[in-house]
C-alpha cells in the first residue's frame, strides 16, 4: 500500500511540477526583493520612494517571469539540465533585468535603478542554486530508493571520455538499472590515477588492474568507446572475458528535452561488433516515398518486413504488403499497427506472385508507384533439389510483377538480388541472374527498372548465424562446408536501406551494388560465435567441416568489376553496367524456360540446369569454378612469398 501511494503521489507531483517551480520562484523572487528592501532601508534611510519601490518591484518581477516564460524555462527537465539550460536562464535574467531598467529609467525613477539590478542578479543566483539543489536531492532519493529496493552489479566502465562519463551519469539518474559503476579504465596517461565523477581511473595496461577488479568486486565490464573499429571491439571483449568477466557494450542512446529519462542501452556483444566493418550510414534524403503507394512483395521475410519498417517510417501514402506465407505477414503487420496506429494506411493481402491473375487484381485494386519486388526462393541447397520450383517463383514470379508494374504504370520497380547472380555456379543464383536480364531489358518503358544486389545478410532466414547460434545452444558441433570458405556480409538495415536509396536513384535498368569490404571467412566467424558465449573453440565446441554443398562457391566473388562500375552519389553504392538484352531475346529464353518446367511437371526426363545454363550464359558448374578459384589462389599465394 505504501509503495502505491508514494506512486501516486509522485505521479501528482509530475503533473503539477511546472506550477509549483513556478510558485518556489515567485517566492524566491518576493524574499529576494524584500531582504533588499530591508537591507537597503538599514544602510539608507530612506532608501527611496514608495512610489520607486513598488514600481520597480513590479517591473521587474513581470520582465523576469515573462521572460522566463517566453524562453520556456519552465518546460525544461531540470533534473536532466546541462549547461546550456542554465546558461539558458543566465540570458533571459538579463534580458529581463534590462527590460525592467528600461521601464524604470522611462518613468523617471533614477533611485529604483539598484535595486532593478540587484533584486535581478541575486534572483537569477538564488534560481540557479534552487535548481542544482533540486537536482542533488532527486539523484539521492533515486539512488536511495534503488539501494533498498534493488541487488546492484557492480562494473568497470571502460572509456572515460564523453560516453562513458554519460553512461555513469545515466546509471547513477535512472531508477530503472541495477548497474552500480565503480571505476573508469582508459589508456589516456592524462586521466589515468585521477578520478572522473567521483570514480578512479585505472590504467588499461596496469598490471595490478585485475587485483583493483577484484577489490572493487566489479562482475562486469561495459565498454564506452565512441567509433569503436572491429579490431579494437575484438581485443576489449577478447582480452576482459579472458580475465573472467561478462563483458558488454554501451550504445548511447538519443538525449535532450524530448527524452527526459532515456532508456539505458547496455548490451552484450553481438557478432558483428567482433567481425565485420562499422555499419554503413546512408544520408540521401528519401522523402520520394512520402505519400505514394507502396508495394512489397515478400514482405514478411526478412527483408521484406525490414523494408516495410523502413518505408512506414517515411510516411508512405499507403504500404501493401503481400506475401505467401501468411504467419510472417500477420507479424509484420501487428508490429507496423502497434507502432504506428492510424497513422498508417496499411494492407496486408495474401497471395503469391505465380499467380498472375491475383497479381493482376492486386495492382488494378491498389495502383501502386512504387514496386520492391523481394519474394523469391533464396536457399541454395533446397534449390538444386527443387530447380523447377525455383524457376516458377523466383523467374516467372518476378517477370510476372514486372508485367503487372508496367501494365498499371508503377513509377519505379525495384528487385532485390543476391551476389550469387554473379557468374552464378548454383540453380538460385542462375534464376536471380536471369531476374536482372528480365528487368534491364525493359529500357524503353515508362516505368523505371533497377535491380538491388548485395551479399549474406547477417541475422536473414537461413543465413549461418542463426544455425551456428542453434549448434551452440545444443552443444555442438558447429558444422561449416570448408575451412576455406569466405563470404562478403552485410545487415538487414543496411540492405533494407541500399534497397531504398536505390529506389530513389534508379533511372533505367540500373544494377546497383555495395562496396561490402573485405570478405569473411566462416571458420573464423565460428570461432568468435563461440567465444561470445563465453566457451573455447576446439575444448567446448567442435567445428566439424561436412564439405561443401551442391551449387556453393568456395570463394565469393567480388561484386564489384572496376572496369564496369560507376560509382554514384553516395560513396558506398555504384551501379554495374551490362549490357542489356532485347525484349524479344528475353521472351525467347522465358519460352525455354516454360518448355522445360512443363516437361518437368509432365514427368518428363529433363535437364533443369542445362537451361538455365543455356539461357545464363554465365551459369558454370560449381566443381569446375571452385577448382579454378584454388588454382588461381595458390598462383598469387606463391606470388606473394617469392616478392
Amino acid at each position: 500500500m505504501e509503495t502505491k501511494k508514494t506512486s501516486a503521489g509522485w505521479r501528482i507531483f509530475k503533473k503539477l511540477r511546472r506550477p509549483i517551480l513556478f510558485l518556489v520562484d515567485v517566492c524566491g523572487f518576493l524574499m529576494v526583493n524584500t531582504a533588499f528592501y530591508l537591507a537597503a532601508n538599514a544602510i539608507y534611510q530612506p532608501f527611496a520612494t514608495r512610489e520607486a519601490v513598488v514600481f520597480a518591484t513590479v517591473a521587474t518581477a513581470i520582465a523576469l517571469f515573462g521572460v522566463r516564460l517566453s524562453g520556456n524555462m519552465y518546460h525544461s527537465m531540470w533534473r536532466y539540465s546541462d549547461t546550456r539550460i542554465y546558461l539558458r536562464l543566465i540570458i533571459c535574467d538579463a534580458i529581463a533585468g534590462v527590460l525592467a531598467l528600461i521601464l524604470v529609467l522611462i518613468r523617471g525613477l533614477r533611485e529604483a535603478v539598484l535595486q532593478v539590478v540587484a533584486v535581478t542578479a541575486v534572483t537569477c543566483l538564488v534560481t540557479l542554486c534552487a535548481r542544482f539543489v533540486y537536482r542533488l536531492l532527486y539523484k539521492w532519493i533515486k539512488r536511495q530508493r534503488r539501494s533498498s529496493q534493488k541487488v546492484c552489479t557492480n562494473i568497470a566502465v571502460v572509456g572515460a571520455g564523453q560516453l562513458g562519463i554519460a553512461l555513469v551519469r545515466s546509471l547513477r539518474d535512472s531508477a530503472k538499472t541495477n548497474y552500480r559503476p565503480v571505476c573508469f579504465i582508459d589508456i589516456d596517461s592524462m586521466k589515468i590515477g585521477k578520478s572522473i565523477t567521483d570514480l578512479p581511473v585505472y590504467g588499461a595496461h596496469d598490471i595490478n588492474l585485475p587485483a583493483r577488479l577484484q577489490k572493487n568486486e566489479v562482475r562486469e565490464i561495459v565498454v564506452a568507446i565512441n567509433d569503436l573499429d572491429q579490431a579494437r571491439a575484438e581485443f576489449l571483449f577478447q582480452h576482459y572475458a579472458d580475465l573472467g568477466y561478462v563483458v558488454k557494450v554501451y550504445d548511447a542512446p538519443a538525449l535532450g528535452e524530448n527524452h527526459p529519462e532515456p532508456e539505458l542501452v547496455i548490451r552484450d556483444f553481438q557478432i558483428e561488433d567482433l567481425l565485420f566493418r562499422k555499419p554503413i550510414s546512408y544520408h540521401q534524403s528519401l522523402n520520394y516515398y512520402a505519400g505514394k503507394t507502396i508495394l512489397v512483395t515478400g514482405g514478411g521475410g526478412s527483408i521484406g518486413s525490414e523494408l516495410c519498417r523502413r518505408i512506414a517510417a517515411c510516411n508512405p501514402g499507403h504500404l501493401v504488403i503481400f506475401d505467401i506465407y501468411e504467419n510472417n505477414a500477420y507479424e509484420i503487420q501487428q508490429e507496423l499497427i502497434q507502432t504506428y496506429g492510424d497513422k498508417l494506411t496499411l494492407t496486408v493481402e495474401i497471395g503469391s506472385v505465380r499467380d498472375r491473375a491475383r497479381l493482376d487484381q492486386l495492382f488494378r485494386t491498389y495502383r501502386p508507384q512504387v514496386v520492391f519486388h523481394a519474394a523469391a526462393h533464396k536457399h541454395v541447397p533446397l534449390m538444386e533439389q527443387s530447380s523447377a520450383e525455383a524457376i516458377k517463383n523466383n523467374i516467372f514470379g518476378t517477370y510476372n510483377t514486372a508485367d503487372m508494374a508496367e501494365i498499371y504504370g508503377a513509377e519505379r520497380f525495384i528487385l532485390i538480388s543476391t551476389d550469387k547472380a554473379v557468374n552464378p555456379t548454383n540453380v538460385m543464383g542462375a534464376t536471380k541472374r536471369m531476374c536482372e536480364m528480365l528487368i534491364q531489358c525493359r529500357t524503353n518503358s515508362m516505368t523505371r527498372f533497377a535491380a538491388v544486389r548485395f551479399g549474406n545478410v547477417l541475422g536473414s532466414n537461413g543465413s549461418v548465424i542463426p544455425l551456428f547460434q542453434k549448434q551452440i545452444k545444443k552443444g555442438g558441433p558447429v558444422t561449416i562446408t570448408d575451412k576455406r570458405i569466405v563470404r562478403y556480409f552485410m545487415t538487414i538495415p543496411e540492405a533494407s536501406q541500399l534497397v531504398l536509396q536505390a529506389g530513389t536513384m534508379a533511372r533505367r535498368g540500373e544494377l546497383f551494388v555495395l562496396d561490402m569490404g573485405e570478405p569473411v571467412k566462416i571458420y573464423e566467424l565460428a570461432e568468435k560465435m563461440i567465444r561470445l558465449c563465453g566457451l573455447e573453440p576446439g575444448q567446448d565446441i567442435e567445428i566439424k567441416e561436412i564439405g561443401l554443398r551442391p551449387g556453393e562457391k568456395l570463394f565469393e566473388e567480388l561484386l564489384i568489376h572496376s572496369e564496369t562500375h560507376v560509382k554514384t552519389t553516395d560513396d558506398e553504392i555504384f551501379i554495374e553496367w551490362d549490357t542489356p538484352l532485347s525484349r524479344e531475346e528475353i521472351e525467347a529464353r522465358l519460352t525455354m524456360l516454360r518448355r522445360t518446367v512443363e516437361q518437368v511437371e509432365n514427368g518428363e526426363e529433363v535437364s533443369v540446369r542445362e537451361t538455365l545454363m543455356a539461357v545464363v550464359p554465365t551459369f558454370v558448374d560449381a566443381e569446375t569454378f571452385n577448382a579454378k578459384s584454388i588454382e588461381e589462389a595458390e598462383k598469387e599465394t606463391a606470388e606473394l612469398t617469392a616478392e
